[in-house]
């Protein structure tokens, strides 16, 4: 019973946690444009760079990326290596459907996931998502190279988890491990999906 206690409230606190918006932070700091009405209408990192600048974009990303690692390790002090993957999942789903409002896509959330739970694969995410963006047959190249990065998230956690590797600052692999890689992409894939005609529609008219 205890356990199961622990892993509630990793999940709920993930959740809360998930629920801090970088993207409301920086905007009030930058004048109080809104995010979810400008540019693509998305409160996030990508965005926040359109319509505030690039160093906002910078700032919300890593306030986004410090939240998801924030919510795996409090997760993991709450209910263990479970917990720290409920508590970091719970984080994107948090981030991509708060209470209230409108929330962004979740990569960046997904990224502290990733370094709150197994941070040697977070080079790996970056260089597959860096090399997918830069194909140039791809129309919206960013929901492709974050697709491509989840399917390697989830295999790469899969074969930690089979194998047993606990990497370099990471919790114990278990099969919580692909479970959460799985479902922080499935939630992440969901909000791009329900996206897709509003960034296709802000590309089309910034278009030269």
């Amino acid at each position: 019973m205890r356990r199961i206690i622990g892993w509630v409230g990793a999940a709920v606190t993930g959740y809360l946690v998930g629920n801090l918006s970088g993207a409301d932070l920086a905007s009030r700091a930058a004048g109080g444009a809104d995010l979810r009405r400008e540019g693509t209408g998305n409160p996030g990192a990508m965005n926040a760079s359109h319509v505030l600048g690039r160093k906002w974009g910078v700032a919300v990303s890593a306030l986004d990326i410090g939240k998801g690692s924030a919510a795996a390790r409090i997760g993991h002090r709450l209910g263990g290596p479970a917990g720290a993957n409920l508590a970091g999942t719970a984080a994107v789903v948090g981030h991509c459907f708060p209470i209230g409002r409108r929330g962004g896509k979740g990569v960046a959330t997904s990224i502290g996931q990733v370094v709150g739970t197994f941070p040697a694969y977070l080079p790996i995410d970056i260089g597959v998502a860096v090399a997918t963006s830069a194909l140039p047959f791809f129309r919206q190249r960013t929901r492709v190279a974050t697709a491509v990065a989840s399917a390697t998230w989830v295999g790469c956690a899969t074969l930690s988890w089979r194998r047993g590797v606990r990497t370099p600052g990471g919790i114990e692999p278990t099969a919580a491990l692909p479970l959460a890689a799985l479902a922080s992409s499935a939630v992440i894939a969901a909000r791009f999906a329900a996206e897709a005609d509003k960034v296709e529609a802000y590309n089309r008219a910034a278009a030269p």
